[in-house]
Parts: C-alpha cells; structure tokens; sequence
C-alpha cells in the first residue's frame, strides 16, 4: 500500500483488515445514544456494544468492526476552548475499533493491532513503544500482555509499565473493567517539552508533551465489579475493546505534527480560506481550525436529529455553532458563512457516512437559521459585554458576575464559555460558579438528565435475562387475543408469587396480544383472565422497561393469579383499531409533508394515542394554509385507494437500501420491520397497523405549530375522530350564526360587517370622549405657564387612557400653538404620561421622548417615543403630582431636556 494513505484509505484498510479477520463489520451508531440514558452523546467506539458486552444483548456475530462517529463536548467541566488551539482537541472525531464479545482475548489482539500498524500501515517498528498495567489497587501487574508484545517482536525496554489511571479502564464504578495497553508513536524530539524547559528529563509516553503520541488503545475487559470499591471478580468471557483514533492516525501515517494538516481538515479549512480571502496557516489560523472542527461536529449531530436549543444536547451544539460563527466574525466574515463550510462537511464525508448526503438540505437550513438568529444578538450581546466591562474597570474588578454571565446566556443566546473566551481575550474573567448557581435556580436548564432508553430498575433487566423476551402475538390476524403462562408478578418493585382481589401489580406473560408503549404508540388496555374465568385483571398500561419485555400494568379485579398459571389475554380491540388507524396515518403525514414541504422533513416525535395523533418535524417556516390543504389531500387520497398495507422482515442494512425511512431516536436490530401502508410510504417500524389505507377512514388536521427552534407539530384525528370533530364544528358554526342570525355559509360576511361597526362605534365613543373632556375643560388653557418663551401646560384627566389622551393632546398643541402639552392620570393603580410638542419647540431643541422619559422616573417607569409625541407609564401613580411638576423644571433650561 502506499505510505501516504488518505484518512478514507486508513478508514477502509482498517475495517477490511478485521473484516478478513472474522469481523462483522457495523455501521457508526448514531451521535445520541441509543442504550445508555446516561450519556449526553456517543462518546466512544464501544457504546453501542455495552449491553453485549454485559451480556443483555445478544448478536449472531462475536466479531465487530466500526468506525464510530463520537463527539465529546459539554458540562461544566470540558475543553471545548482548546479547540482550534492545540493539535489534537475536537468536539467531533472518529474512532476505529475492533471488538471480541467472549471470541478472542489478549493474544489475538495484540496480535492484530501489531500487524495492522507495522504491516499495513508500514508505521517503523523503531518509532513504536507500547505501555501495559503495571499492577494497582488489589489488580497484579499485566504480566501476559507484556510477554504477548515481546512475543510480537517489539524490544523489551520498549514495553513500558503505567499506573491504574494510564492503563486500566472501567465502564463506571461498576460493571466490566480491565487492564488495557497501548501504542505509542514517536514524533521527534525537537517538539517543545515543559519538563525539558524546566531542566527535567522528558518523561516518554508518560509525558503530557506531544513528543509520544497515542495511536491505539486496547482494552482487555476481564473483570466485573459488582459494587463500588467491591473485589474483581473474573468475567466468565473476557472480550475486547479497541479504540484507535483516526484522526491521530492519519497525522502519523501523513507525516504530519497536528491533526489539523492531515486530509480530514485540509479540504474544509480551504473553504474556509476562500471565504475569509486570506491563506491558512498554522500559526495565525486558530480561528479557522475552530469553524473546522466545529463545522464537522454540526453536520453530523444535526445529521442525527440533535438541534440547536437551550437545553440538553441541543445547548451543546448551539455553544459549538455559535462559537465558530464568532470565530468567523473575527475573521471578518460579515455574511452567513458557516453552513457552507458544513456544506463541504458533507461533500468530503458522505461517502463514508451517507447520513450526511441524505439529511444534506435540512444540516444547511439549520446552520443557516442559527447563523442568522445568532448574528441578530451577536452585537447586541458584545454591547453587553463591553458594557459589563466599563463596569469592571470603574470598580476596579477583574470577574463579570455570575448574574451578568447568565443574563447573557438567557436572554440572548451567550453560552457561557463564549462569554468567558471574549472576556479572557480582554484580560477579564467569568464568574462561573455564581453563574451555574444561577443555572441551578432556573431549574438548571444545561444540565444533562439523561435520555434515550429510560433509566429503569434492575429488576426488568434481572427478568429479561432470565426469562427472555416476551412473544407480542398482535401482528398476527386481528392479533387482539392470546394465551400465555404467567411469568412474573411484581408488586412494588418486587417480585411476589401471586396476586390478589384489590391489588395493583404487573405480570409478565411469555406470549402476549398487548402492545407494550414504544415508539410514540400507546400501550393497549384490556383484560387478563385465569381459572376459568374466576380470576380476572383489569389491564390498564403496557410498556416495554427493557428490549423484548413486556409488562402489563394490571388491578386484580377478582380471585388470585399465581406465577406459573395459564391465563387467556384480551386487548381493547375497538381502541386498538383507533390507535392502528392513527399510526398508520402518522406513516402517511410524514411522506405527504415530505412531498409537500420538501425531503428536509424528518419526523420528531410522535404520539399515538386512540383518539388523536401527534407528528412532531423538522421544518423552518410556518406551513401556509394551502399546504396543509395538500398535505390533507395526499393522505386522504392514499386513503380512499384502499391499498393492502404490506410488512416484511428484513436486515437492517438491506431495509435502508431499499428505502425504508428509520426514525431518528428509535433503536434497531439487525432484522427489522419494514411496514408499507401504501406504496409511497415505507417505514421501518414496530408498532401495529392497518390491514388496508382504507381502515384509516377519513384524515383530518386539528392544528399546525412551532413548538422549538426548526420543529413544528401536527395534530390529527382519523376515523370516528374525524368524523366527531367535524361533527362538533359544525354545531359550533350553526350556534354562532343563529347568534348572529344568518346562515353558516354568511357567517364570515356576518362577522366581517359586525367587526366593521363595532370599530365604527369604538371611534364615535372616542370622539365623545375627547369632546367631553376638552368641554370639561374649556378653560383649562388657561392654566399654560409661560417658560422659556413658550406655553407650558400640565394637566391630570382621569381615567387615564392612551387613546384620549392622543385625542386631547392633539386639540390643546393645536390651541397653544407653541408649546409643550402634558397630561396625566391613573388606571388600575398606574400611572400614565403622555407629552406632545408643537413642531417650532422641537425646532428648539426639545423632544417628548426625553421630556417624559425624565418625568416617568418620578412614577417608577419608563417611556419613550417620537420628538413631537411620546409616553411614559409607571406603577407608582401617587407620585403624578410630581411627574406633572417636573415638566415645567425640564422646560427652563436649555432645549436638551
């Protein structure tokens, strides 16, 4: 192979390297995790294995290859702001791993990573060292792993021993955990080492200094413990994690110092530079390496679902996009920038991750929608900041307060590590602790709580394992009753023997007719019965705690059902048809907006309950009136066609080539459900459905509207829901014209001609108003003040309102002629001021915006306005007498009141 591979040819060479070796190869999971709810994002090659690794799930393979996309960003405590200045930190990279689940163990490893990197990679042997456990905290040294790698031929004083914190891994305080050992590859001495500049030997692969760098991580996951601070106890099957990073690959196979010269990063940091119109280089380029990384990380997030928002995983990628577009503008991009250079993004990867190509126009409006959102506080929020540090600099501090901090962060979009970067490059700093005690009182809004599967007890686990999955025996026939065996009872958290008359618990059956809640559709409700029908249970809810088990939700309305009993199940058959009918028309909604909106829309979320159907899309504009209409037509069309709905089982990868749209969030196995309820509509999908697009009747929608930055919801109703809805307007229509009395069909016109008078009659009760208070005051004129050479006139009319006010003011400016007009009052315990000027006044200088700004600070409030009109109003109407007074104050001096 040639000694200057591309990163594609790394990535290639690696996979078909372990695939020759007996490896499945697997696609990248996606960036949100789909089997671990504690983990803001994929962070590693062995995510989506953890639960084969602990044996809760099984494969046909016990081989795996992948590259896996990973990101690592977010939390308190992270290094997002090293992005862009060092060589190696990225909020996105890639990682190639190799995996054995029980099949092969150190000596095959070790074995593998030494050939793939010496032979095919063609790295020097004399270039290599690598490191193994040298024996901590009740664990012996690796003796095995060091003899295996001198058995490979690498020299012994090149095998190096480290401590529990350099060469043992563990999946958390509990579970599998082991030694692990690494390669390490030399890239010169001449690289600058603190130690060396501080008279110290460079201590090697030890070293925080760049002069060793790790290029491989094996895993040799032999123990398990079982409690926090427990003893190891031996794995009955050790297995293998392997972690490689390609992007540090890739600088040493290229001859490259910093990741960021290699090819990965070299084709978007030349779009980079074109959009900028200046060369990059290494020394000044710190701005461009950010948009760099930082663009690759929004594609592929975005790709995968996450948006950006202000809280969660969506907070995360809005601090890495907004970062970069301020990074832009630092560069001098004034226009919208950033979703071109996520655009060549997904030029240069599709081909290894065609997510990228397929979610292309929807990553683009993303991007461009947060760039233009960002840049319209952009400068409000540096006027802040310089604001916060004029402050500083009169108080003689260094720290923007906590408060300031998250006053930026909420109101206008500021992530609090960029407040803090543009306040260190000023030679300030942030208050972050008082800023994340601000965070906590808001309810802590970025802090991760977890997600993807629901943190459920152990006990489901311990029941899955031990039992197996439960059969769903509702796809087949009308599938709405069964027989099964009880297998469990739990009451309270635990498991019992039996159940009684009164109690509230859940069974667990090995074969069942009842849906258990998953992917967006309700649980079904029915009945369990046993013993002849003496022993009966009211089933309320069903769901799904863990893969493949399902729990009924059940209250024993008579006798007593015992684990081990023959029971005979009955599903709700009418709700269970509603709720088919309104998942498949979910199916069909989600293909009709995609033909009506664009192939941008990708669904959400979604809720499918018996009487109605939630569809949650990606979308940025507000759908118009006529859209809807289509997206109505084309569902009800597929309808009426009555077309066999149709489900096959297939592998996941040939469902994908065969079109079937996956959901995003939803985890699948390697074979899946491909459900067709028309030809224009293929989905992979678990939940139950039509026999035929006619079983959905009638498809009606409720209502359209953004619920989050790019995401807008539907909800519908079909079938008898429809038809009751329809039902219900039209009572509704029919009541409001006999109110009106005239026909439904001249409601609107009605409506228009009532809406018409009513504003006629508003206007006459206006000019009465006016004319009643100016007759009321017919000599109030001559209560003007003479100030400054100009009448100067301060009354109170009560009740206050603006609209005679406006009305007053303008007949009494008319009557001085020149001069200045206030009046005053209060409505609902609050003040109102309103200042009008006459034209020659402005002239002068004077302005009704600043007159009643000054006079609304006697009131407690605030106002504004035009030169020749403006008002104020404020909480404190006492305080009137006083507001009304200043005026004549403000009038003395010179026109600049």
């Amino acid at each position: 192979m040639p000694s200057a591979l591309t990163a594609s040819q790394i990535r290639e060479a690696f996979l078909k390297f372990f695939e020759e070796r007996g490896h499945r190869r697997v696609a990248s999971s996606p960036l949100v995790p789909q089997n671990d709810p504690t983990l803001l994002f994929t962070n590693a090659g062995m995510v989506q294995f953890k639960d084969v690794f602990t044996g809760r799930e099984k494969r046909d393979s016990s081989r795996a290859t992948t590259s896996q996309k990973c990101v690592r960003a977010g939390g308190k405590h992270n290094d997002l702001d090293n992005v862009g200045y060092t060589a190696r930190h990225h909020t996105f990279f890639e990682m190639l791993g190799n995996f054995s689940f029980g099949d092969y163990f150190k000596a095959e490893a070790i074995a593998f990573a030494w050939e793939f990197v010496t032979k095919t990679l063609g790295l020097p042997v004399e270039r290599l060292a690598v490191t193994v456990f040298n024996g901590e905290q009740g664990v012996p040294w690796d003796e095995e792993a060091f003899e295996l790698w001198a058995k490979q031929g690498v020299s012994r004083d090149r095998i190096l021993k480290l401590g529990y914190k350099d060469n043992f891994w563990a999946m958390g305080d509990t579970g599998p955990c082991g030694p692990c050992s690494e390669i390490h590859f030399h890239q010169g001495d001449d690289i600058p080492c603190a130690e060396v500049a501080a008279g110290k030997p460079c201590q090697g692969v030890a070293c925080d200094c760049d002069r060793w760098l790790e290029i491989w991580n094996l895993v040799f996951m032999q123990f398990e413990r079982k409690e926090k601070d427990a003893p190891l106890i031996p794995l009955p099957k050790p297995s293998i994690d392997t972690g490689a990073g390609l992007e540090r690959i890739a600088s040493v196979v290229q001859g490259k110092r910093s990741n960021y010269d290699t090819d990965l990063f070299q084709g978007i940091l030349s779009r980079v530079s074109e959009l900028v119109g200046k060369p990059y280089t290494q020394e000044g380029g710190a701005s461009m390496r950010v948009i760099a990384d930082h663009s690759r990380s929004a594609a592929f997030l975005i790709s995968d679902g996450v948006q950006p928002s202000n809280e969660g995983r969506g907070y995360v990628l809005r601090r890495i996009m907004r970062r970069a577009i301020r990074h832009g503008s630092l560069l001098g991009l004034s226009e919208l920038f950033f979703f071109k250079v996520v655009d060549r993004v997904i030029e240069l990867m599709s081909d290894a991750y065609p997510e990228l190509r397929e979610g292309r126009t929807f990553v683009l409006e993303v991007c461009r929608h947060e760039e233009e959102t960002f840049r319209r506080t952009l400068d409000r929020g540096m006027k802040l900041i310089d604001e916060g540090i004029a402050k500083l600099n009169q108080s003689g501090e260094k720290k923007l307060s906590g408060a300031e901090v998250f006053y930026l962060h909420g109101t206008y979009g500021f992530p609090w590590d960029l407040t803090q970067i543009i306040l260190r490059e000023r030679g300030y700093d942030a208050d972050l602790d008082g800023f994340w005690k601000e965070m906590e009182k808001e309810a802590d809004k970025n802090k991760f709580g977890g997600s993807g599967d629901k943190a459920v007890n152990s006990i489901y686990q311990t029941l899955s394992e031990r039992l197996g999955p439960s059969e769903f025996l509702g796809y087949e026939g009308e599938g709405h009753e069964g027989e099964g065996s009880v297998r469990a009872i739990l009451k309270d958290g635990h498991e019992v023997g039996q159940a009684t008359a009164g109690e509230t618990v859940e069974l667990v059956l090995d074969r069942t007719p009842f849906y258990g809640e998953s992917g967006g559709q309700q649980g079904d409700s029915g009945q369990i019965t046993g013993h002849g029908g003496k022993a009966v249970a009211q089933v309320q809810d069903v769901q799904r705690p863990v893969p493949g088990l399902i729990v009924h939700h059940v209250q024993v309305k008579e006798g007593t059902f015992q684990v081990g009993e023959m029971v005979q199940a009955g599903v709700d058959n009418q709700r269970r048809k509603s709720i088919r009918a309104n998942h498949s028309a979910t199916h069909l909604l989600h293909k009709a907006l995609k033909m009506v909106l664009g192939d941008h829309v990708k669904q959400a979320g979604s809720v499918v309950a018996p009487d109605f159907l939630r569809f949650d899309f990606s979308h940025f504009s507000v759908p118009t009136a006529e859209q809807l209409e289509q997206v109505e037509d084309i569902v009800n069309t597929w309808v009426r066609e009555n077309t066999e709905a149709q489900t096959r089982i297939m592998k996941l990868d040939e469902a994908k080539k065969s079109g079937a749209v996956a959901m995003f969030g939803e985890k699948y196995g390697e074979t899946v459900r491909v459900v067709t309820v028309h030809p224009q509509s293929t989905e992979l999908c678990g939940g139950t459905h039509v026999r035929r697009s006619g079983d959905i009747g009638l498809f009606k929608i409720l209502s359209e509207g953004g619920i989050a930055s790019g995401v807008r919801r539907i909800t519908a109703v079909t079938g008898l829901g429809a038809l009751q809805y329809l039902r219900e307007t039209e009572r509704e229509l029919r009541r409001a014209a006999d109110l009106l009395k005239t026909s439904p069909k001249e409601l609107s016109k009605r409506v228009e001609a009532t809406q018409k008078r009513v504003k006629e009659l508003e206007r006459k009760v206006e000019e009465v108003a006016v004319k009643a208070q100016t007759a009321s005051n017919k000599d109030v004129l001559e209560q003007a003040r003479e100030v400054n050479g100009m009448k100067v006139l301060a009354i109170r009319v009560d009740p206050a309102d603006d609209k005679v006010y406006r009305g007053l003011a303008d007949q009494l400016r008319d009557r001085i002629r020149s001069g200045v007009v206030a009046i005053g009052g209060e409505k609902d315990g609050k003040a109102l001021i309103l200042v009008a000027v006459t034209k020659d006044v402005v002239e002068k200088g004077f302005s009704a915006g600043n007159l009643v700004r000054e006079m609304a600070k006697e009131v407690g409030g605030k106002g504004g306005g035009k030169a020749d009109m403006a008002q104020a109003g404020g909480p404190d109407a006492s305080k009137l007498p006083a507001a009304l007074d200043k005026l004549y104050e403000l009038t003395k001096g010179p026109g600049a009141a």
